[in-house]
């Protein structure tokens, strides 16, 4: 989430290029990359071992597609609609609701009950989030244009995790960017940018590379093996440091430090991850054969009542 937040200054280098046709730059550049890695490090971030994964199933490519799809094209289709029929305040505000909208989810998927700590957690951190961006104005097509974003965002993560346990990190990220490619490409020509294709300039060059290697391969990465790790409620708190890392690069950049109002954002977002990933403690520890007897839970189901 730093990553993406810190990229937020280095997409005004590309502002002038077409957009859908920079996407498919950057994701084909990832792609690259990411099957480099599928080939050399296929347990980068802990993933499974490769011998019994290698052929992917049918359910796996629907899932995969779903994903390129939703969580990738369709995300960043809406975000550009978005911004032209709402401020960047009530975008960020809509679409920063994912926590809540994560920790409500993600345990009924798995036919469990949410933990009402996470969701307590999570709901402080949108709180966080909607300080930080402040209040905006949107007309019907933006605020359907930010729902849809928020469904995109909410949608890459469940989508992932469940793909995680079986095909890793590595190749969970390599087939969706891979997969968004001819996607991103298909919309850039129903959009007319092919009409405007251009060699990107020196700084257009830079800002794709940094965009295609930190902020996706770098980024997805890390944000696959934390959700695999965490699942998906803990996880989907720290997109609540999305809009603080941009608004420290921001300060930094434009040196112009950050609002009153956007520091006590700040603390809300720091208070809810407090409460959320911090571990509550028994009033009285059980004896030891107790202990030794009991099952593990999983990591990334602590926190979560099971029905």
């Amino acid at each position: 989430m730093i990553v993406l937040g810190n990229s937020v200054s280095i997409s005004r280098l590309v502002l002038n290029y077409p957009t859908l046709t920079g996407q498919t730059l950057r994701y084909a550049v990832a792609t690259v990359l990411l099957a480099a890695l599928v080939r050399y490090a296929p347990r980068l971030g802990g993933g499974p071992r490769p011998a019994g994964h290698r052929r992917l199933r049918r359910q796996d490519w629907t899932l995969l597609a779903a994903l390129a799809a939703t969580g990738l094209v369709a995300f960043n289709i809406c975000v550009l609609a978005a911004l032209r029929h709402a401020d960047p305040a009530t975008v960020g505000t809509i679409v920063g609701a994912a926590p809540l909208a994560l920790a409500l989810l993600g345990p009924l998927l798995r036919g469990c009950r949410p933990a009402a700590r996470l969701v307590l957690a999570a709901g402080i951190v949108v709180v966080g989030t909607a300080t930080v961006h402040g209040t905006g104005t949107a007309d019907a097509v933006g605020l359907t244009a930010c729902a849809g974003a928020l469904a995109g965002e909410v949608a890459f993560s469940l989508l992932a995790a469940a793909l995680l346990d079986r095909l890793g990190a590595v190749r969970v990220s390599a087939y969706s960017c891979g997969l968004a490619v001819p996607m991103f490409a298909l919309a850039a020509l129903v959009a007319g940018e092919a009409t405007r294709w251009r060699l990107p300039t020196a700084a257009e060059t830079a800002a794709l590379g940094y965009l295609a290697v930190m902020l996706t391969v770098v980024a997805f990465l890390a944000w696959f093996t934390g959700l695999r790790r965490l699942g998906v409620e803990r996880a989907g708190m720290f997109i609540g440091v999305l809009p603080i890392a941009t608004l420290v690069s921001a300060a930094l950049l434009d040196r112009e430090p950050p609002s009153a109002g956007q520091s006590v954002g700040v603390l809300i977002v720091a208070a809810g991850l407090a409460i959320g990933l911090g571990r509550v403690l028994p009033a009285r520890q059980p004896s030891r054969q107790i202990v030794d007897a009991a099952p593990v839970e999983p990591e990334h189901q602590q926190g979560v009542r099971c029905g």
